[in-house]
């Protein structure tokens, strides 16, 4: 596509936080544990393919590829992931993916990436094996939150390595939001996505949310048909201005997610805040 006109958000129907770049590499042990646990979700793998998708269903996306080292799945790099979102610009965000723990290295890559101009960082605790309130993690918040960009956070249960010999390795307290909570205080202009409803803790996710301005919820890699009881009642109500649709295609597609997302019990003012709107105002598109 030439020259595509930068993220439209007038023309666009919904805005997808959660969307993973895959690499082109065979799958492996996780990514079939993965699909077993998920289900077969028929998504395009390929990156054209993936952008073909959203942009025929006239959605945006927040595309990434987590930095981890823990599973043997590989990075997509970073700067494909920024080359593939200005390609196709009208309707994708790019966001980077840096492990914290690793001293300067991430500091100095996260800098780098910031003036690449990359729209945030997505960080996956239990991949990484951090826990996201640890200081060896908070020189890299402090670069990112000196430019004011916002980090998802996987929380809660991981859908990869489930099933596996030892859950593949994850330690699922490092998805616990509590730890999050510390950060919100201490870096409290940084824009934080908590990632996923958090089996098994939800009401820690809303409260978390509830209590710090800057933290949102995304309501990725679970059906909605499957979301507690607790959340769809804080998205109605006390949460609706920072609950955010996420797919976590291609584990989960849109179209899988929105028509389950039709027979919950959203109340139709709510709607449009959770598809588009409340990612247009956190993310300055307006």
């Amino acid at each position: 596509m030439d020259n595509p006109k930068l993220f439209d958000v007038s023309r666009l129907v919904a805005i997808d936080t959660h969307v993973h770049i895959e690499p082109d590499a065979p799958d492996n042990a996780a990514d079939e544990a993965a699909r077993k646990y998920f289900g077969e979700a028929g998504a395009p793998r390929d990156r054209q393919g993936l952008a073909q998708y959203y942009r025929s269903r006239n959605m945006g996306c927040i595309v990434f590829s987590v930095d981890e080292r823990l599973t043997g799945r590989p990075q997509v790099p970073n700067e494909e992931v920024i080359a593939l979102a200005a390609e196709h610009a009208d309707i994708m965000l790019a966001f980077a993916s840096v492990d914290p723990t690793r001293g300067f290295e991430a500091i100095s890559e996260a800098r780098r990436l910031i003036n690449a101009g990359v729209r945030g960082f997505k960080l996956h605790p239990p991949l990484m094996q951090f826990h996201a309130n640890d200081r060896q993690a908070y020189p890299f918040y402090e670069a990112v939150a000196e430019a004011k960009l916002p980090v998802i956070f996987h929380t809660g249960h991981s859908g990869i390595g489930t099933g596996m010999r030892g859950g593949g390795g994850v330690r699922l307290k490092y998805g616990n939001p509590m730890d999050i909570d510390d950060v919100a205080v201490d870096f409290p202009d940084m824009p934080i996505i908590m990632a996923h409803p958090s089996f098994p803790w939800q009401d820690e996710a809303i409260s978390v949310c509830l209590h710090k301005p800057q933290v949102y919820i995304d309501l990725s890699g679970w059906s909605p048909k499957y979301f507690p009881p607790n959340l769809i009642q804080y998205a109605n109500t006390l949460l609706k201005n920072k609950v955010l649709f996420g797919s976590d295609f291609p584990l989960i597609t849109p179209d899988r997610w929105l028509a389950d997302f039709a027979k919950i019990a959203i109340k139709d003012e709510v709607r449009p805040l959770i598809l588009k709107e409340n990612a247009v105002r956190l993310l300055g598109l307006s």
